[in-house]
């Protein structure tokens, strides 16, 4: 007893070749179909080069594009051929030109030589799988698809609508319950001859004709008539993308294919040569006859299949970059954005800097230029502080600045002066601590020497430009880690907010900070605040600051001492 192999070809007609040989020396019996679209004369020489082996056949040929029937009927011809020509097979394997052993044939015999009466066939309801993917499942089997879905597109897409319109709904065969799985099976001699025998065969061919990919549901739906046992699971490892297609096979997945145990992978690219020249090798060991297990690879397709889908944290690529919440992360890595401190205090960047070893930027979208750390003009990854190339995407200017020095921490200085558009974004950013002091922008006002109507007017449009980010970063949607105080309330006692921010950062261990920075003189800042109200401006940002504050280190007063007589 042996098996036979069923080939459907239709490319690489030279590897086709090499695995009809690898399979034919094992004493398995080959029927191949080859593509009624492929050429005569390459068809002829592909049928003189294998014509000195015996047990190497063809069958009659079919024009087989995906998704329609000829897939099934160029498998139904070869499996007649095989079974009338061949009558002490106990299993045919189906594969196609595509397919390539993992394992000794003999492996393969003895395992179903010890399962004799088991079909090896995916098969399962539609209500019980996710695999369909372009949102036809139960539809397939409903509807009518005269047209190729992808050499006629537009009238498949067409039809499907106008179905779905007029709710015209097919009749499944009453004896039938539809099941989908993978087309790449390997059946018993009996289940195979029943099928293909069966008396209400034309009446089952006419339905699956006009089923959307009717090779991944006919065998797999008429074994659940036949069979007295199904093991729902196909020898041949095939495995599939996000979006339905094969994942290609090349040299360097030789160590995957071997911890696989399958017996057949497809698809292998056809000029894999150290693959084909490894498996089809006759020095293969036959030590480890372990069952298939598929299973102990499908992490590393997981892992594939999420790299290719989401990306990494703060890195964009083409497929993701237009479409909003596809990316993997919107930044790299953690950094602080802070809005008012380097107005309060003096040399606020180089204390920070030294505080927390990170590396601390100025006013990242200053309307000039891009202010970097330490003055520098060009920043890892050849980033300019140029500020038009910035401008004209400020999300990616900081997300490359971010993925360029990742593995360190990032932090910048923002303010209502500068470019607005970023806050939308980083306020969206699980990865952004965003710390503000509201109407801090005020100081360098109080410290200029421009005329007060100048300052008047810039310091209503200061006010009106935070109001707006204040308001950005307050929305329901923001995931950024904000924490806002009013000037008012910040420098009642500065230490406490500053210690949090530290802490946050997280980049040396926690400890009390022995350095603080060295706050503005604000003598006369109250004052200069009620001008502004009393010009018709109110300054509401920076809390209830009073005309004339007490000096903060002043010490109460000292009561006389008294004496209490008995």
């Amino acid at each position: 007893m042996t098996i036979g192999i069923v080939m459907l070809v239709h490319t690489a007609f030279d590897r086709a070749e090499q695995v009809a040989r690898h399979w034919a020396r094992a004493g398995c019996p080959v029927v191949i179909h080859v593509d009624r679209q492929v050429p005569k004369v390459t068809f002829q020489r592909f049928v003189k080069a294998l014509s000195d082996l015996p047990d190497v056949l063809f069958s009659r040929r079919h024009r087989c594009e995906w998704g329609t029937w000829g897939l099934v009927a160029a498998s139904q011809d070869a499996a007649e051929l095989m079974l009338d020509r061949y009558p002490r097979l106990h299993h045919v394997y189906l594969s196609s030109g595509a397919c390539l052993p993992l394992r000794p044939v003999a492996e393969l015999i003895d395992y179903l030589a010890d399962r004799p009466q088991t079909d090896f066939i995916e098969s399962a309801t539609t209500a019980d799988v996710p695999w369909t993917v372009g949102g036809l499942d139960h539809e397939r089997f409903t509807l009518f698809f005269p047209f190729s879905w992808r050499s006629n597109r537009y009238l498949f897409d067409r039809f499907v609508d106008v179905q779905q319109r007029i709710g015209l709904r097919r009749k499944v065969p009453r004896a039938i319950t539809p099941h989908m799985g993978s087309q790449w099976w390997c059946l018993t001699r009996q289940t195979l001859g029943a099928i293909l025998s069966d008396p209400e065969r034309r009446r089952f061919d006419r339905y699956f004709r006009r089923v959307w990919i009717p090779d991944e549901s006919y065998f797999q739906t008429l074994a659940r008539l036949h069979s007295s046992n199904i093991e729902s699971r196909s020898l041949t490892l095939s495995k599939f993308d996000f979006q339905g297609k094969p994942h290609i096979f090349y040299d360097d997945h030789l160590q995957l294919l071997r911890r696989s145990d399958c017996f057949v992978a497809r698809k292998i690219w056809p000029h894999a040569d150290r693959l084909y020249r490894t498996f089809l090798s006759d020095s293969q060991s036959a030590d480890a006859r372990q069952a298939p297990n598929p299973g102990k690879i499908d992490r590393i397709f997981a892992k594939a299949v999420d790299r290719r889908t989401r990306g990494r944290s703060g890195l964009y690529m083409q497929s993701r970059f237009p479409k909003l919440g596809w990316e993997n992360g919107a930044t790299s890595g953690p950094y602080s954005v802070f809005q008012g401190f380097s107005d309060l205090f003096k040399d606020f960047e180089p204390w920070l800097a030294r505080a927390t070893g990170a590396q601390v930027h100025g006013h990242l979208y200053a309307p000039a230029r891009a202010q970097f750390a330490h003055g520098q003009t060009v920043i890892n990854g050849a980033l300019p502080d140029t500020a038009a190339l910035r401008d004209a995407n400020p999300k990616a200017f900081l997300t490359n600045l971010l993925w360029n020095t990742r593995g360190e921490r990032q932090c910048f200085q923002h303010g209502p002066h500068d470019t607005p558009g970023i806050i939308w974004h980083i306020s969206r950013d699980p990865n952004a601590q965003i710390s503000v002091i509201s109407g801090a922008w005020a100081v360098p006002l109080f410290k200029s020497d421009a005329s007060f109507a100048d300052l008047r007017t810039e310091a209503a449009l200061l006010q009106k430009a935070e109001s707006a980010m204040l308001d950005e970063i307050r929305s329901p949607d923001v995931k950024a880690r904000v924490r806002v105080w009013t000037m008012a309330e910040f420098i009642e006692a500065p230490m406490e907010p500053l210690q949090l921010v530290i802490d946050e950062i997280g980049h040396r261990a926690p400890r009390r900070l022995a350095e603080a920075p060295v706050m503005q003189d604000l003598t006369g800042f109250g004052q200069f605040l009620q001008n502004l109200k009393n010009h018709g401006m109110h300054p509401y940002l920076m809390g209830d600051f009073p005309v004339d504050p007490a000096p903060r280190n002043a010490q109460a007063a000292r009561r006389k001492p008294y004496l209490v007589k008995n």
